[in-house]
């Protein structure tokens, strides 16, 4: 592969010539504050790196990190986020050592800024690395504490797809210790997209846990946003749904 910075400016210069002033008008919507855009959607970003790789399928896993580290020093606009972290998708679950972990806490405490990029970096970047590491996954848990918002953000919406997950021909069922822990610590974060990773945990985890959930609502719905509580009903039984309901008026 050419000389990192080099390989940078052809995936930035890429990404810029697709841009598109009204895409990233209406993008807009999606979001509480204003986020500089250039318009390329998710899937077209994922697509830029895909075919810069399509070429250099020798290219090793550490030098993709470094890539990726590169792309998202210099970036200033959302998608080039999106296209540090695209760097790594294919090698995420096999290519990268333990240390992607650290990388990825500084990189949401550094970099992310906005509930979007932080979940790209959760489900398309952390979720197959933990498939790899999954005696990792309890390491998220610090998360919780971090000054970032979307660091805070990311120790749950990191974990969401593991609650009940097939890996090999076992079932990994991540501990209701360690979704309750989580909620419980950030029961009072004052930050809507914590909130709202909260709410989602809660909900992914009623599905294969609903008395439990139930329980945990029951003993905390006083404390706990409405938001975040009215999350966690969406997807019970419509029964048990509106009997915790009750509780929440």
């Amino acid at each position: 592969m050419t000389h990192v910075p080099a390989a940078a400016d052809e995936l930035v210069n890429t990404l810029a010539a697709k841009a598109d002033p009204d895409f990233a008008v209406r993008m807009q919507r999606y979001f509480p504050h204003e986020i500089r855009a250039l318009g390329v959607s998710n899937a077209a970003v994922a697509d830029i790196a895909a075919d810069y790789f399509r070429e250099r399928r020798d290219t090793p896993a550490a030098t993709r990190l470094l890539l990726a580290e590169e792309v998202l020093a210099r970036a200033e606009y959302h998608e080039e986020v999106l296209l540090g972290f695209a760097v790594l998708h294919k090698v995420a679950r096999t290519g990268l050592g333990d240390e992607l972990l650290d990388h990825c806490e500084h990189w949401l405490q550094t970099y992310v800024s906005n509930w979007a990029q932080c979940d790209d970096m959760c489900l398309k970047l952390l979720y197959p690395f933990l498939l790899g590491h999954l005696e990792l996954i309890e390491q998220t848990r610090r998360w919780a504490g971090s000054a970032s918002p979307w660091a805070r953000r990311a120790a749950n919406v990191a974990v969401v797809k593991f609650v009940r997950r097939k890996v090999g021909r076992t079932v990994f069922e991540l501990p209701l210790s360690h979704v309750f822990g989580n909620c419980v610590r950030l029961m009072h974060d004052d930050h809507v997209y914590v909130q709202k990773g909260s709410g989602w945990l809660l909900k992914v985890t009623a599905e294969a846990h609903p008395d439990e959930v139930a329980d945990f609502l029951r003993t905390w719905h006083t404390e706990m946003p409405r938001d975040t509580f009215r999350s966690a009903l969406e997807k019970m039984d419509p029964r048990l749904r509106r009997s915790l309901m009750e509780l929440g008026r």
